[in-house]
């Protein structure tokens, strides 16, 4: 089962509909992300704490990295650029940071608020090779922006 985001936007605008608390809206996308896809192992936060450092937020699926510097790993880049990152397979992205061994390839998009605020990270990890397109990345932003653009 691949995510139907038409789908998914309206069924996350509707449960997120008047919420302003950062840590209530990553945990419903998350969630709803996260059993949407079969592709999607891990789904999840990575709050900007500032300082340059990432730390885990709400997720979905075994183990995260409790805390990562903007200068390391996939996640990492998505904070220091602010572009998405879309990693093929993670063996092959130089100081990929293997929080769960069984990641094949990644999905990492930042997250923006009001007036550009970097919020953190958001990450999907597959246990499949080559799982996500730059259809998903599009897609995904625009759910993401549309949930967080005002906080």
């Amino acid at each position: 089962m691949t995510a139907d985001y038409a789908t998914l936007a309206k069924s996350i605008a509707s449960l997120t509909e008047g919420e302003e608390d950062e840590v209530a809206l990553m945990a419903t996308v998350a969630c709803e992300f996260h059993h949407a896809d079969t592709r999607f192992d891990w789904t999840g936060f990575y709050r900007n704490v500032g300082n340059d450092l990432l730390k885990i937020g709400p997720y979905q699926g075994g183990h995260g990295c409790l805390q990562i510097p903007f200068s390391r790993g996939v996640c990492g880049a998505a904070a220091r650029t602010g572009e998405a990152q879309l990693v093929s397979d993670v063996n092959a992205f130089e100081g990929h940071i293997a929080c769960a061994s069984s990641t094949q390839s990644e999905l990492v998009l930042p997250v923006f608020g009001k007036g550009g605020r970097l919020i953190g990270v958001f990450d999907i990890d597959s246990n499949l090779r080559d799982a996500f397109s730059q259809a998903d990345s599009v897609s995904i932003a625009a759910i993401l922006a549309d949930v967080f653009r005002d906080i």
